[in-house]
């Protein structure tokens, strides 16, 4: 009986690319595998027939020995396998390659892995994050069993697991699907102990808590995270361990309010200063500053001190210091004050007062505009 062609057979042009004929394999197998048709003779041999093709097609050699000789290419030798073609081995093993991903199985790394990574909050005060700082703190974590060195063996000495030949993985059928996981005798670890240490009970790390200084850099903000190496999660059996993020989280400021490397601050000024001018000093991070108000200042208006905001951590920059003015209206009048105020607010009646007071007019204006339009 002559055989189909394998091109054919999976349903493929000749220049199909590794990845067309997996996807062509895949369809394939899910439709013929014998476990999704059991007794059918049929589809069994379907199944062999699109496992030989994909063996051989996805074979570099295999497959450049079949486009010039065809199926001839693997008999009386030709092929270096002899009058059986291409092996079909374990029916599992390259179904189990192809969909080991669905469960996570596939191949997978052998042995013990790293520790695994931790994250820590510290949180800083704004001085602190703009100047920088050095912290302890205390982490929570596994680490190394220090009386076997982390191998969890008393006396030093292992064996290879018996379950997964010191392979670490086994494969596992579920329905249709053949998927490796981690060795549930030695945890993938691909050896036993004989003789657990004592104080871990064979498992290399025990929970404690890790004292460590922290060297928080000047110019950090919210979310910056500062790494440090390998003070993570202990591995287990020896392993690498992981490393540490520690996640800046700062406070807020009763008087700063920071924007990037800005920094911004309201300053309250009396009206009789705004409205003749006057010089006000103003708080900064690393002492005082004077800025000149001058005369008839609004409420609202920005003032830059260059250069004293907050140095950048990521370059060689630095930010500046916004503050507002922000006019306050006087309170705990005394009685004088207050005749003084309204004589000097007698002195705004009739026209002439509209000068003096631009905005007020305008918004006046404005509104007789919106109720004109309302009633037309």
């Amino acid at each position: 009986m002559s055989k189909r062609d394998f091109y054919e057979t999976l349903g493929v042009s000749k220049t199909a690319s590794e990845e067309e004929l997996k996807k062509a394999y895949r369809r394939l197998a899910m439709k013929h595998h014998p476990d999704r048709n059991p007794g059918d003779k049929v589809s069994e041999e379907s199944f062999k027939e699109a496992k030989q093709a994909y063996e051989v097609l996805t074979d570099p050699a295999k497959r450049r020995a079949y486009d010039a000789h065809g199926h001839a290419a693997f008999e009386h030798g030709m092929g270096g396998g002899g009058g059986a073609g291409p092996g079909f081995g374990d029916v599992n093993d390259i179904f189990g390659d192809i969909f080991g991903d669905i469960f996570g199985g596939g191949r997978q790394q052998r042995g013990p892995r790293r520790g695994a990574d931790l994250r820590y909050v510290i949180e800083l005060d704004l001085e602190e994050a703009v100047f920088g700082a050095e912290k302890q703190i205390e982490v929570p974590t596994l680490v190394s069993c220090k009386p076997c060195k982390g191998s969890g063996s008393e006396d030093g000495k292992v064996e290879t697991c018996k379950t997964c030949v010191g392979r670490g993985q086994v494969r596992m059928q579920r329905g249709i699907f053949s998927v490796q996981q981690p060795c549930p005798s030695c945890g993938g670890r691909g050896q036993t102990i004989a003789k657990p240490c004592k104080n871990c009970h064979g498992n290399g790390r025990l929970q404690d808590e890790k004292l460590l200084s922290v060297k928080i850099p000047a110019g950090v903000d919210n979310g910056d995270r500062i790494r440090l190496q390998g003070e993570g999660e202990a591995g287990p059996a020896g392993a690498q361990a992981g490393d540490l993020y520690v996640e800046v989280q700062v406070h807020e400021h009763a008087i700063f309010k920071r924007d990037g490397d800005d920094l911004y601050c309201e300053v309250p000024v009396r009206f009789a200063q705004a409205a003749l001018g006057a010089d006000v000093v103003v708080p900064t991070l690393d002492g005082e500053a004077l800025i000149k108000v001058p005369l008839e200042t609004q409420t609202g208006k920005l003032f830059r001190l260059r250069g004293k905001g907050v140095k950048s951590v990521r370059s060689h920059g630095t930010g500046d210091l916004l503050c507002r003015v922000v006019v306050e209206t006087p309170v705990n009048l005394t009685s004088r004050q207050r005749e003084l105020l309204k004589d000097f607010e007698a002195t705004f009646e009739g026209e002439e007062g509209a000068r003096h007071s631009p905005r007020s007019s305008g918004f006046l204006d404005g509104v007789k505009a919106f109720w004109d339009r309302m009633t037309s």
